[in-house]
């Protein structure tokens, strides 16, 4: 009785469900706000390495292997309490969001330039044969045949950022982990603890799931 009045006290975890709540919806939208303007970094560091002057590709390959190399907690750090010695003050969310961000663009960026590199080059040549743009070739014929192969890895990636929102608390962010935390001080008990757990398991396993889903699906239809 005393381990379950500990760690899944249920009077406790009724009392601190107002603050998960307010807690899982800040952290659903760093975590969607990140992915997105991740995804644009992204495409943006992909195309620059594959396609841009050499000076772009070298200064893109920087970045790349930079962001994907720091930990998201040291940039986390730095954004948010070295920058004030430059004048820059954001607050938490900015600052989780913009560290989640460029390290969820720095992957992402490799995933598409797999993807973009794994269509035959035969199809850059039709399409230009048929009178598109690089643009328009892009958009129309290569980016589509990317993403769908760039979907199992990088919804792995995603899985990872969402994971990593937890790290905001550090920056007194009130995401879901920090309302977690402050409720198990304020009613002096572990369950508001337990119940973020069991939030972000019911959150990520279904994605781990899909993972695997997605790549089954590829690997059969690349079989065929």
């Amino acid at each position: 009785m005393d381990l379950i009045d500990t760690f899944f006290n249920a009077d406790v975890l009724v009392r601190a469900m107002p603050l998960l709540i307010t807690g899982l919806v800040t952290t659903i939208q760093l975590g969607v706000t990140s992915i997105a303007a991740g995804s644009v970094i992204g495409l943006a560091l992909a195309l620059s390495r594959l396609y841009g002057p050499k000076a772009l590709r070298l200064l893109a390959v920087v970045v790349i292997d930079v962001f994907r190399a720091v930990p998201v907690l040291v940039l986390l750090i730095l954004i948010y309490y070295a920058l004030p010695f430059l004048g820059i003050r954001l607050s938490s969310f900015a600052s989780a969001w913009i560290a989640l961000s460029l390290v969820f663009g720095a992957f992402t960026a490799e995933v598409l330039r797999s993807g973009i590199e794994a269509i035959p080059k035969g199809q850059f040549e039709a399409a230009h044969a048929m009178g598109l743009s690089f643009p328009q070739t892009m958009r129309l014929v290569v980016l589509p045949q990317a993403a769908r192969i760039a979907v199992p890895p990088q919804t792995s990636n995603c899985i990872s950022l969402l994971k990593d929102t937890s790290l905001a608390s550090v920056v007194a962010m009130p995401d879901l982990l920090k309302q977690a935390t402050d409720a198990q001080a304020f009613f002096g008990n572990p369950t508001p603890l337990i119940g973020a757990a069991i939030v972000y398991l019911a959150i990520l396993w279904p994605l781990v799931r899909l993972v695997g889903v997605l790549e089954t699906r590829q690997k059969r239809s690349l079989a065929r």
